[in-house]
Order: C-alpha cells, then sequence, then structure tokens
C-alpha cells in the first residue's frame, strides 16, 4: 500500500486555494478554509500532504482540548520550532490570549511570498474559550487577509464547524466550507486493487478511513484482511472505533448507547430505546438528536406519494457501524487472542449485516447515476409499519413526498445467486402495493451476481462503482 491514497481532487482544489494568495492580483489576497469532515477520515493527513507538497513556510499547531494557557504555550512552541522568516517575538515573549498570539502570528508571516497557517481541532479551542471567534474575525480582517497566507481551520465537529460560518456568528463569510469525505468506493478499490464487488465490501468494513486501507494489503481479500487485524489489538481496524466514540461521549453517555443499540441492527425508535435502556422518552430523544447534530446517524423515512410517520436510522459511518456490531462488544476477546471467536461471529453473520448495510451505499451509488428513468429527482426505499412491502429502491420526483414515482427496484447482494425469477415475481407484487405505482413503472435490479430475467433494468457493481471516479 502506498502512504497516501487518493484525494487527488482534494488537493487540486487546496491547490487552486493557494493560488488566489496571489499579492500582484489581489489586495486582500489572504485565505481562509474551514474544514470539516468525521473523525479519522483523514483531514489532517490531507493538510500535511499539502504542506510537504507545496513546501512553503508554514506552521501546524493541533489543539489538545486542555486549558487556554497550556494551549497558548503548546501553539508558542509550535511557532518557534516552525521554519515561518521571523518568529523572534515568540521567544520574546509567551503571549497571555489568543489575541496576543494570532496578532505575533500575522506579523510572522511573510508579506509577498505565500504561506500556510493550520489550526487543527479548532472545536477544542472554542469550547475552552468562545470570544476565539470574534477574535478570529477581527484579525482576519486587519491582518491576515492582507498577507498572503492560506488559514486553514481543521474540525471533527461537524456541527459547530457548519455554525462557524452561519450569517450570526462573527467569522461568517470569511472562510469557504471545505468537507473531506471518507475515501469512495472507487478510491478504495483503486488503492487496494480489488473488484468492483470486492470493493464495496472493503469500503463497508473500511468505512473509507485512510488508516485502515494502508494497513490493508494490496489485492488482499476481505477475510485474509479480516483475520490478521482481529489478530492484532493495536491494528486501525480494533482501534480507531473506540478512540472515535471516546473522542465525542464519556463511557456511560446515553447517547453512546443508543448508538451502539443502531449500530447493532435496532432501526425504530421503539426497539432502539428497547435496546438501549437508558431512561425516559425525553432523554432518548435528546440523544437522537445530539447523534443526528453530529451527523453519526440519519434518518429514514419512506419515499411515496403518500406521507408516512414510518422512521428508521442508521449510523452513518459504515466502518461504525460493523465495528458496533462486530468489535466493539468483543474487544476482550480480541485482547486475550481470541481473535478466532471474533472472525466466526463475523462469518456467520456477514452476509444478512451485509445486505443491509449495503443499502445507503447503494441509494447513494444509484443516486449519481446518468441513466435513470425522466423526472428522477430522488432516490429511497419505502416500507410499512408490517414491512408489506417492504421496497429497497424507490425512484421519484421529489423527496419526501412525491408526485411520481419513477422506478422501483430490488437489492440482491449475494455471491452466488443472481436476481431471478422468484425476485422479480416479488418486486411485481410489492409494486402492485406501492402508492403512486403502476404496471408502467419501470423496475431494476441492483445484484452482486447477475440477473437471469428479462424485464428489469440490471446495475451491475462495476456500474455502481464506476459513478464515483
Amino acid at each position: 500500500m502506498e502512504s497516501f491514497i487518493g484525494r487527488k481532487r482534494e488537493l487540486a482544489l487546496l491547490q487552486r486555494v493557494l493560488q488566489k494568495t496571489d499579492v500582484n492580483r489581489f489586495d486582500r489576497p489572504g485565505r481562509a478554509l474551514l474544514i470539516r469532515g468525521r473523525r479519522r477520515v483523514g483531514k489532517s493527513r490531507l493538510a500535511e500532504e499539502f504542506i510537504r507538497q507545496v513546501q512553503l513556510p508554514h506552521v501546524y499547531f493541533t489543539a489538545t482540548g486542555h486549558a487556554l494557557d497550556q494551549e497558548l504555550r503548546l501553539f508558542t512552541e509550535e511557532v518557534r520550532s516552525s521554519n515561518l522568516p521571523d518568529v523572534s517575538a515568540f521567544h520574546a515573549e509567551q503571549p497571555g490570549s489568543w489575541h496576543d498570539a494570532l496578532s505575533l502570528l500575522a506579523h510572522a508571516l511573510p508579506e509577498r511570498s505565500p504561506s500556510v497557517v493550520v489550526i487543527d481541532e479548532l472545536p477544542y479551542l472554542i469550547k475552552a474559550d468562545p470570544s476565539l471567534e470574534g477574535v478570529l474575525q477581527k484579525l482576519f480582517d486587519r491582518e491576515f487577509s492582507r498577507r498572503p497566507v492560506l488559514l486553514l481551520l481543521i474540525g471533527s465537529d461537524l456541527s459547530m464547524m457548519e455554525a462557524i460560518n452561519t450569517y450570526d456568528r462573527p467569522f461568517y463569510q470569511r472562510a469557504v466550507d471545505f468537507v473531506v469525505d471518507p475515501l469512495s468506493p472507487h478510491d478504495v478499490g483503486q488503492a487496494l486493487g480489488l473488484s468492483a464487488a470486492e470493493a464495496f465490501d472493503a469500503h463497508l468494513v473500511s468505512g473509507g478511513l485512510p488508516m485502515i486501507c494502508e494497513e490493508w494489503p494490496r489485492g488482499g481479500s476481505l477475510w485474509d484482511y479480516l483475520e490478521a487485524a482481529t489478530a492484532n489489538p493495536l491494528s486501525a481496524l480494533i482501534v480507531s472505533g473506540e478512540r472515535a466514540l471516546a473522542a465525542e461521549f464519556p463511557p456511560e453517555a446515553l447517547a453512546r448507547e443508543v448508538l451502539s443499540a443502531i449500530g447493532a441492527g435496532q432501526r425504530t425508535h421503539a426497539n432502539i430505546a428497547t435496546a438501549a435502556q437508558g431512561g425516559s422518552r425525553a432523554s432518548m430523544n435528546r440523544a437522537l438528536q445530539l447523534l443526528l447534530e453530529k451527523r453519526m446517524i440519519a434518518v429514514e423515512r419512506p419515499l411515496s406519494t403518500r406521507p408516512s410517520r414510518e422512521t428508521r436510522y442508521h449510523v452513518v459511518d459504515t466502518h461504525q457501524r460493523f465495528w458496533i456490531r462486530f468489535i466493539g462488544s468483543r474487544l476482550a476477546d480480541i485482547e486475550r487472542g481470541r481473535a478466532d471467536r471474533v472472525m466466526d461471529r463475523i462469518r456467520q453473520s456477514w452476509t444478512s449485516w451485509r445486505g443491509t448495510a449495503i443499502e445507503p451505499v447503494i441509494r447513494e451509488s444509484v443516486r449519481r447515476m446518468d441513466e435513470l428513468p425522466e423526472g428522477t429527482g430522488a432516490i429511497g426505499g419505502y416500507w410499512t409499519r408490517t414491512n408489506d412491502p417492504e421496497i429497497d429502491l424507490v425512484g421519484a420526483d421529489r423527496e419526501p413526498i412525491a408526485k411520481k414515482i419513477t422506478m422501483l427496484g430490488s437489492i440482491k447482494w449475494l455471491e452466488n445467486r443472481p436476481f431471478d425469477h422468484h425476485d422479480l415475481s416479488e418486486l411485481i407484487v410489492h409494486r402492485s402495493k406501492m402508492p403512486g405505482a403502476d404496471t408502467s413503472t419501470p423496475l431494476c435490479a441492483v445484484s452482486r451476481s447477475g440477473c437471469d430475467v428479462e424485464g428489469v433494468r440490471h446495475v451491475t457493481p462495476e456500474e455502481l462503482l464506476g459513478v464515483w471516479r
């Protein structure tokens, strides 16, 4: 495996923003980006690779979540050891506030040539000192925007990072939002040298997290990787899930219990509440709201021409979903060298778990396809309380309540069984029960192992993977 994979698009975007720090073209060449993305997705690694490629004067500071005076001391040490041209002021004094520290930093930057400043884990600093947003606004307007500097502000708290750039906040419109998503299924497959179907399996396990992909041997099968990773308590597969949860919640937090219940397969409000066993309905709703704000879970509702109150939840990060289901509750087995027990559990449940876990990924893949029935503006699923019918794929002109259903489909993600006459008959029956659909509504089959019938549009793994290029 190469040490840095994917991210060509993101690096190119950073390069284009850097070009705008040209003092000969702009009176205010300073630029700022608010870089956000889920934990462990590779935001910091992206910034480090960008700095390595551009070879410019820079300083990279990562907040630790400690008290203000300690953060300022660490920041001062980073600037002193940086390759900025003039850091003498930081040797002469220790700043006592972020206003003083950032003012000194602005005057340490080159005046005619570009430089890069990275402040990582910005939400930690704002939590410790809420006035920092106002300080950033003031000093960006007066100092940083007048110098050829690219200011990269990085954070994993998605709701806070989004809020920084809203109209009622001090730093509004000073920075451009820059989202770092997990590696796509195509990136994963290309980096690991896997077929299309295998790439989707690897994406479900890794969640597109670079740290997991980097330890996955190129061309290695899913089972070879899992055998090796579960036998190593320090593998990225094992440690990343717990680190992500620990960074977000204390162990006893109800939100963590709710997330674990959803990741373990509970999808309705009632079933989640029963599994979490965490108190009142109000506290349960607060936990769900917190998880939604942190973008850790997503809400699914049936897509049809009729309103519905049916609601399901799923964990957004596919690796976290895998970790909760198979790893988190088995850490003791892994630590005492019983990876065989963990692997037995994965093998027994893999097919059924994957069948559910792949659905949101396939819906997003289908949503990106060009060759969809005319008028398709939304992709979702449909179900009733009794799951009669339950339809994997629904295309419609809009959501959440459609005027027109443009297609219906079934997902069959099995290694050795193609979409067959039985599957087609079931889909036709479900179409007859679907609000807004009729006998003219086109049918499609997303099948891992081919399609044995006519009268249905077959979507292959290769076609799904191609939309992520």
